[in-house]
């Protein structure tokens, strides 16, 4: 076994634990085992990926290995208590979380992005961190390497973990995610944490029936945290399984439940972008609308719209580019941050997207031939809050869904706000519709009443849509992390990744990792930005003349690897992957060289 840095862990420190019976726990409760720390926010899709990732790890060494959540905000929202115990049932994490809003136990791990996984050995050492996704199979190897080599030195502990169920609560609906009106004047909603679809009588109160087993699954009867629902011409609905990252159809008459596309794997770049639909990977698929003749997906995982087109049975991106941020113009260079709503105008002329991580509403509209995207309100990444007003300066966050209005209008679900709002093209405004929402996710228009899907209080609310705004007293944030003080003129970028054991970087075909900068304000970057192939780059940083002395460095990075056995013809290969947006200060005090971990450990980040 290769020798490791050795790096004591430091203590876990938030404000309380959940999962756990209401035990405080330290790292002394995990000695003997092996502990990975997952540091996520419940509103970041990455984060739900590597929760998924590690759920057959968590399984297969539950007697030996215990993971930790350590739960770390990005929005106000996702600093309240509640909401962070909501968020671990409704996704279905069966291990420990530490709730720290106030990003202690982050800071004490110089943890720069959601999600990193730290992993801590049986003796309390750090010996592996890595950011973003793709990392379950290199850990599940370095677990099995700590399992045999303590095991041996008889430092080793077996035995159950610290977790503790909580007890289940009844209710017809437990986190629903979107709704439908059918034709009947039935509701169908996507009951998202119980894996099924759940019809429901006018009143939006009585079960008239449950669509799905009820366990996660990919079969003929099973979903997996279905969320988007669509009528199409023909009248079945067309469902967005978000987790086992596929669209299914379902016939409300004859009950049929039917795979239309996604192959139940998630993509990963590199993969196909176009083509039959059954033969494509999806990846999270959140919301779905019927608008310019075809099926519009709102592909939350990688930021992106794509389109499903029943006719030809193929599915191909229609907008933006997997790199995440708000960026306007045509279709194809366009940038999105995990879009979760879809509706179509009254008109037809647009198409309205919820595009949560930027606080934004977004649209897409026809230009000649193709597809451009606009932003009617939103700023960026790290600007959100709840303000009415001119467009130009009004604010949302963390809004999930959309619902078109008959005079041109929309209503969003302005979610992390516990509101309804709406935005009118016409003059330009934002007005609040409706407060005391509890985490409303979509909307649905029934005569003169909306429907409100009111996701963390567990069913459906009906609302008459008020002729005046609701007042609300203006409140404004930005994303509460610590800048990096770094100096003007050159800044070396690099970033780390380490293959994993009896892995090494694939270069078969070419490079095999990608990195991609940019700036906000684009003006903070004097030179560097921009996409290559190698993660290590000289970066210009705009001087103290420029006026520029803040903002966000954005850098995506990409690796391939592939297991090292000459003898293997067909070697498993892994895509790892991460977003970083790291908030800097430009000081002459500061630093001259910027590390991000991928993959190792950086023990300067320790």
């Amino acid at each position: 076994m290769s020798k490791r840095a050795r790096v004591r862990a430091p203590e876990l420190r938030g404000r309380s634990w959940i999962n756990t019976g209401g035990k405080e726990l330290s790292l002394a409760d995990f000695r003997g085992r092996t502990l990975v720390l997952d540091f996520w926010t419940f509103c970041c899709i990455n984060c739900l990926h590597v929760l998924d990732e590690l759920r057959e790890l968590e399984e297969k060494h539950r007697d030996t290995l215990v993971i930790v959540g350590v739960h770390s905000p990005k929005f106000v929202h996702e600093a309240e208590h509640q909401a962070v115990v909501d968020a671990v049932e409704r996704y279905q994490v069966h291990h420990p979380v530490l709730d720290d809003p106030e990003l202690a136990t982050w800071k004490q791990y110089a943890v720069r992005a959601w999600p990193t996984l730290v992993v801590i050995d049986p003796e309390g050492y750090i010996v592996a961190q890595h950011a973003g996704e793709g990392h379950a199979h290199a850990i599940e190897r370095l677990v099995t390497e700590l399992e045999a080599e303590h095991a041996a030195k008889g430092t080793l502990r077996r035995g159950d973990g610290p977790y503790v169920e909580p007890e289940p609560v009844a209710s017809d609906l437990r986190f629903p995610g979107k709704a439908l009106a059918l034709p009947g004047g039935n509701f169908l909603v996507s009951d998202s944490t119980r894996h099924q679809l759940v019809e429901l009588a006018p009143d939006g109160e009585r079960v008239v029936r449950r669509i799905g087993g009820g366990e996660r699954g990919f079969g003929a009867d099973a979903f997996s945290e279905p969320q988007g629902l669509a009528l199409l011409p023909d009248g079945k609905v067309i469902v967005a399984d978000t987790v086992n990252h596929a669209l299914r159809t379902y016939d409300p008459v004859s009950g049929a439940i039917e795979t239309v596309a996604g192959t139940g794997r998630q993509w990963w770049q590199g993969s196909p972008t176009a083509g039959p639909a059954l033969e494509v990977d999806l990846s999270s698929p959140w919301d779905l609308a019927w608008w310019a003749d075809r099926v519009w997906i709102a592909m939350a995982g990688v930021h992106q719209l794509w389109t499903y087109d029943p006719a030809t049975g193929t599915v191909g991106v229609a907008a933006g580019t997997t790199n995440e941020g708000l960026v306007d113009g045509a279709a194809a260079e366009a940038w999105f941050a995990q879009p979760s709503g879809l509706a179509a105008s009254a008109d037809g002329d647009r198409l309205w997207v919820a595009d949560p991580e930027t606080s934004a509403l977004r649209y897409v509209e026809r230009a000649g031939d193709g597809f451009a995207v606009r932003t009617a309100v939103g700023t960026g990444l790290f600007d959100f809050g709840h303000r009415d007003g001119a467009a130009e300066q009004a604010l949302f966050q963390h809004p999930l869904g959309v619902t078109a209005l008959p005079d041109g209008s929309v209503a969003v679900s302005d979610t992390y706000n516990h509101a309804l709002r709406r935005f009118d093209p016409a003059t330009g405004e934002v007005t609040t519709l409706a407060t005391d929402l509890r985490e409303p996710s979509d909307a649905v228009l029934v005569g003169g009443d909306i429907v409100v899907v009111e996701s963390a209080r567990h069913r459906l609310t009906r609302l008459r849509l008020p002729e005046e705004a609701v007042r609300v007293e203006s409140v404004a944030h930005r994303t509460r992390r610590a800048a990096t003080e770094v100096a003007p003129g050159a800044l070396r970028l690099d970033v780390v990744f380490t293959a994993p054991t009896g892995q090494k970087l694939d270069t078969r075909y070419g490079p095999s990792t990608r990195l991609l900068v940019s700036a906000t304000p684009p003006e903070l970057l004097a030179d560097g930005a921009g996409a290559g192939t190698e993660l290590s780059r000289e970066l210009v940083l705009a001087g103290p003349d420029s006026g520029v002395t803040e903002g966000v460095l954005h850098v995506s990075a990409m690796a391939a690897s592939c297991d090292d056995d000459p003898l293997n013809e067909y070697p498993a290969c892994h895509v790892h992957q991460q977003d970083w947006g790291v908030p800097v200060h430009v000081t002459e005090a500061g630093t001259s060289r910027l590390g991000l971990v991928l993959a190792g450990l950086d023990a300067e980040e320790v």
